[in-house]
């Protein structure tokens, strides 16, 4: 015969285990979206490195290059 303590033990930790699933099951969809995510930025980094012009932050203009025309 089994105690009565060792049944309430055995079901609260059959009810733990249930919570901790569910809880890593929606952790790892957070994290398949996050790598998403990352995925998604990594390309669009990568697209705008291509549409950067040669030469990378020289071509940028300097302050003052852009003064009116009566200085």
């Amino acid at each position: 015969m089994e105690n009565p303590n060792t049944d309430q033990r055995l079901t609260d930790l059959e009810i733990k285990a249930s919570f901790t699933e569910d809880l890593v099951d929606q952790l790892n969809e957070i994290i398949v979206r996050q790598q998403q995510q990352i995925d998604l930025l990594v390309r669009e980094v990568g697209a705008l490195r291509q549409q950067q012009p040669e030469g990378g932050a020289r071509a940028l203009s300097q302050p003052g290059d852009d003064l009116p025309p009566h200085y």
